[in-house]
């Protein structure tokens, strides 16, 4: 007999601003193990509108390769009406986190993540400063009973 069962997980991260990039396959990997599913899904979700979750090869070359790319696609000097209408200075930091968007499925397969060799889960935070970013972690499926 399978039970269907939904854990949820929340964990919470200091974080540097100016899209930094920090690997949390651990933390996800973690949740999943304490739920007991065997066979779901995992949604990675984070709680705000200038951070993003993604998938990389987290490794410092292509980190930095990363965020070059994010300042070429949306960049911190670009003019925005937010910024200017709460003078702020984060529209971009809204508009990157927009276009990534806050969050991935990822399925789970004999209570581990379907992921590549070397692809990791990363929250990437666009805002101008630092913060305490919460991410929820919110699993489904079955597992044995």
């Amino acid at each position: 007999m399978e039970i269907v069962l939904v854990h949820g997980h929340t964990i919470t991260l200091s974080t540097k601003g100016f899209s930094d990039i920090i690997n949390i396959t651990d933390n996800v990997e973690s949740a999943i193990g304490a739920s007991g599913i065997a066979d779901g899904l995992v949604t990675v979700t984070v709680v705000g509108s200038t951070a993003s979750i993604t998938t990389i090869e987290y490794e410092p070359a292509l980190v930095l390769d990363m965020k070059e790319q994010l300042e070429k696609m949306v960049s911190q000097t670009v003019r925005s009406r937010h910024s200017e209408t709460w003078g702020d200075d984060n529209g971009f930091s809204h508009l990157r986190a927009s276009l990534m968007g806050p969050g991935i499925t990822l399925p789970i397969v004999d209570g581990n993540i379907l992921i590549g060799t070397w692809q990791q889960i990363v929250l990437i935070d666009h805002d101008n400063r630092q913060r305490s970013r919460k991410v929820r972690i919110q699993i489904i499926g079955e597992r044995d009973s």
